[in-house]
Order: structure tokens, then C-alpha cells, then sequence
């Protein structure tokens, strides 16, 4: 991770952003990132639906990381997409005026089809927090499996909707055990600069950050990490900096520091729908149809594919099933739908060719949380600006990194919080499931032991030095570790397994997988950088040798 803050340059001038060139160009970087300043100030919308009987040349699964990235550049290379998003299109304020609900008031947008919500933190000062909500696709998915909870983004735009937007490029001494078949002079060469100029990625401003009220409990957890020996290292982010300290200065609508996160952050971040999708969407060439569910892909009689799609109404219901033929099937509906998806068409003989690999390598990137009781004399801060912007990097010699995340409760809790990625070996696999017709993961919850063993390894040492505790009131009661959940599905379709090394599945011509599916279980740190860059390597090889 430091190689990548190193690489961060500090180009003041009209904007603050400080766009991340990489080992690469920096002029090629920064034109880029030109493009996707202007692209920021548009948001994509849904031209759709798709009609039943249509036939398109390129069909994507998904639009999050990976399918945005795939659906730009077909359209850029002159080819028509058609996008299936199971989830809405988020681009209707609710009756609040504002699109997105609030991390700490959750309601009918903030689940996906659940009538009680699954908060990550189920508790808080000992009281159990979720409550009733009315049905509804709402933006987050918690969906429950094989011993975990497995948080996804849905909607136009995916993960990238839900997530705090950590947009961290592995260190390179790290990457081959992330891709051993990848060649890492080209993804630090040409792939990972290109995603975060497309991402539009920068990092805090240090001097803004050393006096912001919002970032008091990142100076703790930083102080802290450095008293016990840690390096505290700054993590990029995709959220747009200067409207940060916009809100921090009261000129503009707070975001960030109105605690928006979980549930969708209504003005500074830069998710998808501002970045790779709005410019996909400006080519004129890609057609998003939102509350479409893609259930078969079959080879069709005369060439390509025919896919049937279920339309879905805001409570679930399917309103009509279309059936459409495509010449090229893209897959990108992220690690555990790309997934689910490969394992029932290989199990019910619709793509029987496909591989044994079909739902192998499925990791949750070591995912694993906790909280530390800190001394009044260590308050962190009633305003905390929910997009984290450092962490604790104890890789090399324990295992684990651990972000210093926001408790944005809008009270003084003199909690410190982190989210930990480690090490943890552990993988597990989806398979068919006959008697109840649908695809069952066997991870089972004590293998998220090696993560909390890696995350001690920081954490242990902190409470030490400093003399703390634990929190024992987040997870449950006198639960200290929240090993329930994660937050980075990766693997389930392994580059170079499942597929090809450029994501075309083994067994089927025009068939690609290009999410974060292809990675197998653990990227070191946020994924979701790694997935852009992969889907930026893989689409111009199958643009350039495929179409």
C-alpha cells in the first residue's frame, strides 16, 4: 500500500484532486482522469428495458466494476451493449428528497427484499439496533449463506453504490499471489494506472487532515498504531476531496459528513454512475435495463446465446419473462451472482461444457471487524466523516491491514473501529443444491479464525500499549469480533480455472467472466480497484482478437 501513497502527486491548482498515476505515464493518467472529471458531473440513467425477442450483439450481466468497465469499452470500440441490472436504477429522489437513506435511519431503500434489516453492527451500547422495514429492492443485499453474511451493492452501478470507495492498489510484491498468471509489468504498467484514473481515485489532503474535526478518530487510530509500532499509511479513495471539505466548511450538502455510507452517499462519491457508466452512457451506444434478473444462458440454435430475463417489479415479483438472443455473453454480476449463476446453468444442462472449476476459490478477502474501548482522554470525535481514509498495515508481518473506519452515530463513543483484510487460506465453493433447487456455499464460520488470529496481531499489541479493551457490544453481546460477515466476495469462477487468463469460460466460445469472480478469494487489500484493472487488461485482449 505504500507504494501506491508514494505514488501520489499533489497537483493543486483549480481542484485538489490528486489523481493516482501509478508506475505509469502520469500525462496519460491525468488525461484520463480528465475525462472522468467531466463525466463526475453527469449521472448516468437507465434507457431501457430490453424488449423479449431482441437480439444484441454483446449482453452484459451486471453493471458493477467489472461489466461498467466491459460495457465502456465495447461501446468505445463501436459495439452495442445491453446491461441487466437485477437492481434499480437509484436515480429518483424518495419523499425526503434525496435518493439515498441515511447509514443511521434506515428504511424501505436501504435492503434488498428483506422486512428487517441486517446491519452489520447488530448492536450498540448493548441494545440490539436492526428493526422492521417495509419490502423493497432496496441498495444493500445481506444475503445469508453457508455461515456468512455476504454484503452486496444493488442497483445501476453494483458495489460500487455501497461501499466506503477504499480504492487501494496492492502493493506489487504482493500481486502474485493475488494473479499468478498475470504479468505484473503490464498491470502496474499500463492496467492498474488506467483504473484509477478511470475511477477517478485520489487520496485526502494531509494538511486539511491534520485540523479536520471529521478525521479526529483516524489521528487517534493513527497515533495509536504508530505508538505500537505500526505504520499508518493514507488509502486512497474514489470520493470526490474537495467536496469534502466543502462540507466541512458548511457551503455545500453534507454527504460524508452526514454519515452516508452503507445505504448510498447522495453527492461526493464518485461511484460508477458518475465514472465508467456515465461515460459508457454517453457513447450512445449502451442501453441499461434496471429490476432485470438474467435466469438461463443457453447456446441458441443458430449461434450465441439465448438468455431469458425476468423483469421484477419493487418487491420481487416478476412482472414478465423475456427471452433474447446475444452474440457474446458477458458475466460481471460480481463474485456470488456470476457465480450462483455458472453452477445452476452447469448443473441443470444448460452450459454443461462448462469446467469442474465452476464455483471454486470463493474467499471473503480475510474480512473480519472489531472495535477498542479508548480512554476519555482519546476521544474520536462526534462528527466523523464516514469515508475512511487510512489504515494499519501489519501485512508483511502479521497478516492483516486494517482500515480505521468511521462509527458515524453523530455522538461521542470513544470507540475506535476497524476493518481488517488478512491472510486467511481459507476457501470454499458453491455447488448445486437439487433438493431445493438452488446454489448452496459452504463457508463455514469457524474459518474466519485465521482472520481474527492475523487481526490480534495488531489490535492485542494496540490494547497493550495503550491499555484498552475491546468492544463487546457491536456484534452482539460480549461478542468482541465481527467474523459474521464480508464485505469483499472475490473468487467462485478463478482466472485461468474457470476461464481462460483473459476470462473467456473454458467450454464456450463468446462466453466471458469479468468481475471479481476471476479473483480467488483475497486481493490484500479493497478489491475493487484489482477488478477494474483486470476487467481493463481482459476486455482489450478480447476486443482486440474476439470482435
Amino acid at each position: 500500500m505504500s507504494d501506491t501513497t508514494q505514488q501520489n502527486k499533489d497537483s493543486r491548482g483549480v481542484s485538489r484532486r490528486r489523481f493516482i498515476a501509478g508506475t505509469s505515464s502520469i500525462l496519460g493518467a491525468m488525461t484520463l482522469a480528465g475525462h472522468t472529471a467531466a463525466a463526475a458531473e453527469q449521472v448516468v440513467t437507465a434507457a431501457g428495458p430490453i424488449a423479449s425477442g431482441a437480439h444484441v450483439p454483446v449482453l452484459v450481466i451486471g453493471t458493477g466494476y467489472g461489466g461498467s468497465v466491459a460495457a465502456l469499452r465495447l461501446a468505445q470500440a463501436g459495439v452495442d451493449v445491453q446491461m441487466i441490472e437485477m437492481g434499480m436504477a437509484w436515480d429518483t429522489p424518495g419523499s425526503d428528497g434525496k435518493i439515498f437513506a441515511n447509514t443511521t435511519s434506515p428504511d424501505y431503500r436501504s435492503y434488498w427484499l428483506r422486512t428487517r434489516t441486517k446491519q452489520p453492527l447488530s448492536n450498540f451500547l448493548g441494545f440490539p439496533i436492526d428493526k422492521d422495514v417495509p419490502l423493497y429492492t432496496g441498495i444493500l443485499d445481506a444475503e445469508e449463506m453457508g455461515g456468512i453474511i455476504v454484503y452486496q451493492g444493488r442497483g445501476v452501478g453494483g458495489g460500487s453504490l455501497v461501499n466506503g470507495g477504499m480504492a487501494v492498489t496492492p502493493k506489487r510484491e504482493n500481486f502474485g499471489a493475488i494473479l499468478p498468471s498475470v504479468d505484473a509489468d503490464e498491470m502496474y504498467g499500463t492496467y492498474y494506472p488506467r483504473a484509477n484514473a478511470g475511477l477517478g481515485v485520489g487520496t485526502v489532503d494531509p494538511t486539511w487532515f491534520e485540523s479536520a474535526d471529521c478525521y479526529q478518530y483516524a489521528r487517534v487510530g493513527r497515533k495509536q498504531a504508530q505508538r505500537s509500532g505500526f505504520p499508518f499509511v493514507f488509502v486512497p479513495d474514489v470520493y470526490d476531496w474537495d467536496y469534502m471539505e466543502q462540507e466541512a466548511a458548511g457551503t455545500v450538502p453534507k454527504s460524508a459528513l452526514a454519515g452516508e455510507i452503507l445505504y448510498g452517499n447522495n453527492y461526493g462519491k464518485k461511484s460508477l454512475q458518475k465514472t465508467y457508466l456515465a461515460q459508457a452512457s454517453a457513447t450512445g451506444k449502451v442501453t441499461i435495463s434496471p429490476l432485470h434478473k438474467v435466469t438461463s444462458v443457453s447456446p441458441a440454435a443458430g449461434g450465441g446465446y439465448t438468455v431469458v430475463i425476468d423483469q421484477l417489479n419493487t418487491t420481487g415479483g416478476t412482472t414478465a419473462t423475456k427471452t433474447v438472443t446475444a452474440d457474446r455473453v458477458f458475466f460481471a454480476a460480481g463474485s456470488v451472482g456470476t457465480s450462483k449463476l455458472l453452477v445452476k446453468l452447469k448443473a441443470t444442462g444448460a452450459l454443461p461444457s462448462l469446467n469442474s472449476e465452476i464455483g471454486q476459490g470463493w474467499g471473503d478477502n480475510g474480512n473480519v471487524m472489531c472495535g477498542r474501548a479508548n480512554h476519555l482522554w482519546d476521544p474520536t470525535g462526534a462528527l466523523q466523516a464516514s469515508i475512511p481514509c487510512g489504515g494499519v498495515d501489519n501485512w508483511t508481518a502479521g497478516g492483516a491491514f486494517a482500515e480505521v473506519a468511521p462509527l458515524p452515530t453523530g455522538i461521542e463513543t470513544y470507540a475506535s473501529f476497524y476493518l481488517s483484510i488478512t491472510k486467511n487460506p481459507n476457501r470454499a465453493q458453491f455447488s448445486w443444491n437439487a433438493a431445493t433447487n438452488s446454489v448452496d456455499l459452504n463457508w463455514q464460520t469457524a474459518w474466519k479464525q485465521p482472520a481474527i488470529d492475523m487481526a490480534k496481531s495488531i489490535f492485542d499489541k494496540i490494547n497493550a500499549k495503550e491499555g484498552t479493551i475491546y468492544r463487546t457490544d457491536l456484534f452482539g453481546v460480549y461478542k468482541i469480533w465481527g467474523d459474521h460477515l464480508t464485505y469483499h466476495p472475490l473468487g467462485g469462477a478463478v482466472l485461468n480455472k474457470a476461464t481462460d487468463n483473459y476470462g473467456r469460460l473454458q467450454g464456450y466460445s463468446g462466453l466471458y467472466v469479468i468481475d471479481g469472480s476471476l479473483i480467488p478469494g483475497n486481493t490484500s487489500v479493497n478489491p475493487f480497484v484489482t477488478i477494474t484493472a483486470l476487467a481493463e487488461r481482459n476486455i482489450e485482449k478480447i476486443i482486440a482478437t474476439d470482435l
